[in-house]
């Protein structure tokens, strides 16, 4: 749907195909609601409403054959801001229960003058990827009226140190509107990731009490800094769940932008109860504009998919799928960084290397074989593939590969070696969820095993993804799916941070910026592999190799398990230990 303001009057429109008849709601200051019946036009509804303009609130009804149910108040799907927090109560799924009391109103909002700023973020960089609300919550520099939003990103103090660790570009978790998955509000818990959406457009009032706008200052004033800004965004699936979930927008309009089997039943290829269907052109207009609405309106470098490898189902993957093509013929996202998190729980969801040229890919092949050498049980040959790239994954000519040892799912970078198993009982599922089988180990020197991750992150080649606080010791206390903890299990601790190990990383990251051959995309395959006494590496040594020196150009990356060590040198300038 689009709200779109002509003069002294709003046109509103909205798809939804197999509706008998479809209601624009409008609502005055004390909540009352009128009617106006919408007008069908092939697979869309209109209406124009003169006298009224900017700040109008509104939602809409459908009826027609099930799962139409006049009784749901529905948020448009293209709705770009709302006037409160979605919050899930049972009756939200209940058939024939009212929910005009449970569900926001979307707001009528004039667009910012259009922007198309060329990205600041080059591959190579460094990435940080941060969750609004915990990253400060705990931050004491920041106003307290301001911690948890967006705006807060925008603080000098926020700045200054994401400068001094060298970040490239911001990657902000979740910012639009979600809301909590059923089974948390009986246990006490909220979503504190933000990754069950409903509308692709509206940001949460929760992080962006300013709006589109709080989020065009925060983009701009991180712009000025030179850092840019990727935004997270799930398009694999919506809040709306299963079958027994809330009818909150799409399940109301539209239910065929969810996949189905033949039999009727949801495909649920994200694991969270539906899949949104990209074999669908609607569901694809829907997504494009969606990144065409944050590059205009807010100025961001890129994004970052969630479950991408649903963005290409119809219903298997496929390499070659629309979108892909959707993208790199759009003028104006052609330019964006893409990059995919390339899996979901589908069958053959796994697609590492199957992106399209062009686009970065997250590489948890990266995460495990260097978590592996440095537990003990991985090979010095794995090691040397992925910090040279991962050739094996993408191909000969160029990497893609956005290289990680931790991420905002999974244990933190300090938890990782000081933890065997998961610790997940605040959760409140038995500690039976995350991940059983993640790459961890109870370290006898945690600080240099940290430190050796660290290092070989900053010396691999590629894009790498630095998960916030990792660089400072953040804990969770050995939860590795901490996605309901909406407390000072997520919050990060600022006053206590290791301010050794972040000044190490700050000396880190200065070296690979130097180091630029590090941050460059294109396979060599002049490097030079040597053992740690200086004589060649051959195919027989790496078996058993206890680390190796990997030399290129003026280059030279040491990596010595033995010594829980990693040194980077350039010719004029050496690693810190």
């Amino acid at each position: 749907m689009t709200a779109t303001i002509a003069g002294d009057a709003v046109a509103f429109s909205v798809r939804s195909p197999r509706a008998d008849a479809v209601w624009l709601c409008l609502f005055d200051e004390d909540g009352g609601e009128g009617r106006i019946p919408m007008q069908r036009d092939g697979d869309d509804w209109r209406v124009t409403v003169p006298g009224i303009g900017e700040g109008a609130r509104y939602g809409l009804r459908a009826d027609g054959p099930p799962p139409f149910d006049v009784a749901k108040l529905l948020v448009d799907p293209a709705a770009v801001t709302l006037d409160r927090p979605f919050a899930y109560d049972p009756l939200l799924g209940i058939v024939g229960q009212d929910t005009a009391a449970l569900v926001p109103r979307a707001v009528v909002t004039a667009p910012l003058p259009a922007l198309d700023l060329p990205p600041l973020f080059e591959p190579g960089g460094v990435i940080y990827e941060l969750n609004v609300r915990g990253f400060t919550m705990r931050h004491p520099d920041v106003p307290a009226a301001q911690r948890g939003t967006i705006a807060a990103l925008a603080h000098p103090a926020v700045i200054a140190h994401l400068r001094h660790i060298g970040v490239d570009a911001v990657e902000l978790m979740p910012i639009v509107a979600w809301i909590d998955e059923r089974h948390l509000p009986p246990l006490g818990l909220s979503n504190a990731w933000g990754y069950n959406p409903v509308v692709p457009m509206a940001l949460d009032p929760r992080l962006a009490p300013g709006g589109i706008a709080e989020l065009r200052a925060t983009v701009a004033a991180l712009r000025a800094a030179g850092i840019g800004v990727i935004l997270d965004l799930v398009f694999n699936h919506t809040g709306e769940s299963d079958l027994l979930g809330p009818t909150l927008s799409l399940r109301g309009l539209d239910d065929a932008a969810y996949a189905r089997a033949p039999d009727g039943t949801l495909i649920n290829d994200a694991g969270t109860g539906n899949t949104l269907d990209f074999a669908n052109p609607a569901v694809r207009r829907l997504f494009l504009a969606s990144l065409r609405h944050f590059v205009t309106q807010a100025g961001v470098d890129g994004f970052r998919f969630d479950l991408a490898t649903v963005l290409a189902r119809g219903p298997g993957f496929d390499a070659a799928a629309p979108v892909f093509a959707e993208i790199a013929a759009d003028p104006l996202l052609a330019r964006r960084v893409m990059i995919a998190e390339p899996w979901d729980t589908g069958p053959g969801g796994y697609q590492l290397g199957a992106f399209p040229d062009g686009w970065l890919e997250w590489n948890d092949r990266f995460r495990d074989d260097v978590r592996r050498f440095w537990r003990g049980d991985g090979g010095a040959g794995a090691l040397a593939t992925r910090l040279a790239g991962s050739s094996d994954v993408f191909g000969a000519h160029r990497t893609r590969s956005v290289n990680f040892v931790a991420a905002h799912d999974g244990f933190t970078l300090a938890d990782t070696v000081r933890y065997a198993e998961r610790r997940n009982h605040a959760n409140g599922e038995d500690n039976r969820d995350g991940h059983h089988g993640e790459v961890c180990w109870i370290s006898a020197d945690p600080h240099a095993d940290a430190r050796a991750l660290l290092a070989t992150l900053f010396a691999s080649r590629g894009t790498i993804l630095l998960c916030a606080g990792d660089e400072f010791g953040r804990t969770q206390r050995g939860n590795n799916n901490a996605y309901a903890q909406d407390n000072d299990v997520t919050w990060i601790d600022w006053t206590g941070r290791d301010r050794d190990l972040e000044a190490f990383v700050a000396r880190l990251s200065a070296l690979r910026r130097d180091a630029s051959v590090l941050r460059t995309a294109a396979f060599r395959h002049d490097l030079g592999w040597f053992s740690l006494d200086g004589t060649p590496l051959d195919d027989a040594d790496w078996a058993c190799a206890p680390g190796f020196v990997m030399v290129l150009d003026d280059v030279r990356v040491t990596v010595d398990r033995a010594a829980r060590l990693v040194t980077i040198a350039d010719g004029r300038r050496a690693s810190p230990r």
